[in-house]
């Protein structure tokens, strides 16, 4: 028994924990890992972000096609039309044109875009009696609206 005891007390004298080299090894791992969650928290929230915008620009973009498509009368007056705020709620109202209808409804929309996005405008176009609704804004927060942006573009016939 006594040969046991001795090799059995030799194995249990044998160092035990870890170095002080070994911790700063796994604390700078860890660290690095810690730094790389963070960095695709970032990126996750500005993807979120831009989803955000671009759905915001999706919704106004298909509002200004509707409210187009309700104003059958004055819809050649949207491309044109100043933005101003006459008041109109509706194009039967008395004293409201389908020309002040059309200014109205862009002015309420121009509003919402600049209230909604980022440095964000609003154009309707026509050709060929092809309707363009386009929204842009300033995606990259530059400052300013570029070829790199963000647009989207919504289109359809005049019916």
């Amino acid at each position: 028994m006594s040969i046991n005891r001795y090799q059995y007390s030799k194995k249990t004298k044998k160092n035990k924990g870890f170095t002080l080299i070994e911790v700063l090894i796994t604390v700078v791992i860890l660290a690095l890992g810690l730094l790389g969650l963070a960095g695709l928290q970032i990126n996750s929230l500005r993807d979120n972000l831009r989803a955000e915008h671009r759905g915001k620009a999706v919704q106004l973009a298909y509002d200004m096609a509707d409210r187009m498509r309700s104003n059958i009368v004055g819809l050649n007056d949207y491309t044109d039309a100043p933005a101003e705020n006459t008041n109109c709620i509706a194009v039967p109202i008395v004293g409201c044109t389908a020309q002040q209808q059309a200014g109205h409804d862009r002015f309420e929309w121009e509003r919402a875009i600049a209230n909604s996005l980022p440095l964000g405008e609003g154009d309707v176009s026509e050709a060929a009696d092809v309707y363009s609704i386009t929204v842009a804004w300033d995606d990259d927060r530059s400052g300013a609206i570029d070829a790199s942006d963000a647009q989207f573009t919504v289109r359809f016939f005049e019916p």
